[in-house]
């Protein structure tokens, strides 16, 4: 059997992108032909996956969360999973070692020892993350080992456009292969269950759903759209807003924000909803919302909602832009304003929005699915594995 040794550095299995995406890189591999050893942190929901040994590193101070991005935390992690991962390769052959972001280095060095491929796969865009003194500078080590990684791995798995440019702007040898994430559950919504989901989030006959989907990161917009509700509801009372995602000090802080402009009965607040229930919210709304104000990299939640077959508002910036256009979503500034307006827009017009919801559901089927992703995973694997060792010594420069 064809065995590979994929590290993720992010809790397994949580609700949030990294480690949806490798449960399906898993899948994938699975289905392609290999066995994988999935070395993951101690920390997240226990899942039995088909073909794949699941082994988590010690968590001797009993964390049970880590923060988004890298950190103090993740470098703790990060050593005992270099550690852990000395002793896989002695104990077993691989063909390659693929490391999710800072784990591509340690994918690097356990392939050098056990002289195997390795694959470096970037998730994010550490400029994306900062915020603060500290968090900077762990930001920068961050990116002088990234630069170091992509020297040195045999490919880099990019999870959009943008960071395979970045990875092409490093001037280095190593291929750069865009495999597009895709939506985060591979279950389609249930009419029985869409139908009542509706009617739970319904407070009142004939309201207009719009559903927010995502963390209350900074660049996820979350407050952006806060700040537009007051505009939207003052102008269709009719409209409700549903918020999934964020944790209980989050959604308090902006349950206050909404209850001094007297709008808080116009939005629920649903918290975490496990991937393979999330359809259903999706189908069950009029209206998704991605208020992005940063980043290079597709937001998750829009292969979510294309998959829906629901119209999407979304902030005009290169994020949002990879994917949608004005066929597929109605686009706004960055700006309360101009995002009241556009939805405002939608919910006065329901033909504009079963037209883009349409569209968005013809695109998911054609391009943004499963057997698709597992055709450019495999491609990548089968590149690697035919290719000539990647030899970059590590005295190297690395300016």
């Amino acid at each position: 059997m064809k065995r590979i040794l994929l590290i993720s550095p992010q809790p397994f299995f949580q609700w949030r992108g990294s480690p949806i995406r490798v449960s399906f890189n898993v899948q994938a591999l699975v289905k392609s032909g290999y066995s994988v050893d999935l070395l993951t942190l101690p920390i997240g929901e226990r899942r039995d996956i088909t073909g794949v040994n699941i082994i988590r590193v010690a968590n001797p101070f009993q964390f049970k969360q880590i923060p988004i991005g890298p950190s103090a935390y993740k470098i703790f992690f990060d050593i005992l999973l270099f550690f852990r991962g000395l002793q896989l390769i002695r104990k077993n052959k691989y063909l390659v070692i693929h490391g999710i972001e800072e784990a591509g280095m340690i994918a690097v060095l356990l392939g050098r020892f056990a002289a195997c491929k390795s694959i470096f796969e970037k998730h994010s865009d550490p400029s994306s993350y900062k915020k603060g003194f500290l968090k900077n500078i762990l930001l920068s080590g961050y990116a002088f080992v990234e630069r170091m990684t992509v020297k040195r791995v045999d490919a880099v798995i990019c999870t959009g456009a943008g960071l395979a440019k970045q990875v092409d702007d490093m001037k280095t040898s190593t291929r750069a292969f865009h495999i597009f994430d895709i939506p985060s559950s591979l279950v389609e919504p249930d009419p029985a269950r869409v139908a009542l989901v509706r009617a739970e989030l319904q407070q009142r006959p004939n309201e207009i759903l719009l559903t927010f989907v995502g963390s209350f990161a900074i660049y996820q917009g979350v407050d952006l759209l806060i700040e537009s509700i007051p505009e939207v509801v003052k102008s269709c009372p009719q409209a409700r807003f549903i918020i999934i995602g964020g944790t209980d000090k989050k959604i308090e802080e902006r349950k206050q924000i909404l209850q001094q402009q007297n709008v808080l009965d116009a939005v629920s607040f649903i918290g975490m909803v496990a991937p393979d229930t999330l359809p259903d919210y999706l189908s069950a709304s009029d209206i998704l919302l991605s208020p992005r104000i940063s980043g290079v990299n597709t937001p998750l939640k829009l292969l979510d909602y294309l998959k829906a077959g629901r119209s999407i508002m979304a902030t005009d910036v290169k994020a949002n832009r990879l994917i949608l256009n004005e066929n597929l979503a109605t686009l706004a500034a960055p700006t309360p304003k101009d995002m009241a307006e556009k939805m405002i827009s939608l919910i006065e017009e329901k033909d504009m929005r079963e037209a883009m919801g349409s569209e968005g559901r013809k695109l998911y089927e054609s391009t943004y699915n499963f057997h698709n992703y597992t055709e450019k995973l495999a491609a990548c694997y089968t590149f690697v594995l035919q290719s000539e060792p990647h030899k970059v010594s590590f005295d190297a420069s690395d300016s």
